[in-house]
């Protein structure tokens, strides 16, 4: 099966939780860009940012992701959630990759998530919760713009996430349904 997918979405929405899963369900290679990134770079993406900063991480983020999307065969991409801030990226994820799902969540629940994470570097400010708004008022239509499909978390379990995402694949003929032979490679 040559199934592609990419999980795009707000820092703390789940893209590496339930992409490990989903991966783990459909049996394929899983890759999260930014674990893959740390192995690369020999050291942690905060560290990364401080010593090189933004634009440097941003480039090696960007040279990850388009030799990614160029390679063939099936994968599960989880991304990091500024990975769709340049334009050349949307592009590389829309076309490297047939099924693009942005886990949305709001930033509310995004808080709720991840407010005792002190491993999370946009949330060490003196206003995490406006920090996050911002974020996502500033992100959102870039993940839109990236995706395929949107699905909402909300409050649902990974597993249930997991469920959403695996009816998309199957609507869209790229996994098989239960208790019918898989489709043919793509």
């Amino acid at each position: 099966m040559q199934t592609r997918c990419a999980l795009v979405g707000m820092p703390g929405s789940g893209k590496s939780t339930v992409g490990r899963q989903l991966a783990r369900r459909l049996d394929l290679p899983f890759v999260d860009l930014d674990h893959r990134l740390e192995e690369l770079l020999g050291t942690r993406i905060r560290d990364y940012f401080e010593q090189h900063g933004e634009e440097a991480f941003r480039d090696r983020e960007a040279a990850l992701l388009a030799e990614l999307a160029a390679q063939p065969g099936p994968l599960v991409l989880s991304t990091g959630g500024g990975a769709v801030l340049r334009e050349g990226n949307r592009a590389a994820l829309r076309q490297g990759f047939p099924h693009v799902m942005y886990l949305r969540a709001s930033p509310e629940e995004i808080f709720r998530r991840v407010r005792h994470d002190r491993n999370r570097p946009l949330l060490q400010v003196a206003d995490p919760m406006a920090r996050l708004r911002e974020l996502y008022r500033a992100r959102d239509p870039l993940y839109r713009q990236a995706a395929h499909y949107v699905i909402e978390t909300g409050r649902p379990t990974v597993n249930a996430l997991v469920n959403m995402i695996m009816m998309q694949l199957e609507m869209a003929g790229a996994v098989a349904e239960p208790g019918e032979p898989g489709p043919t490679a793509r």
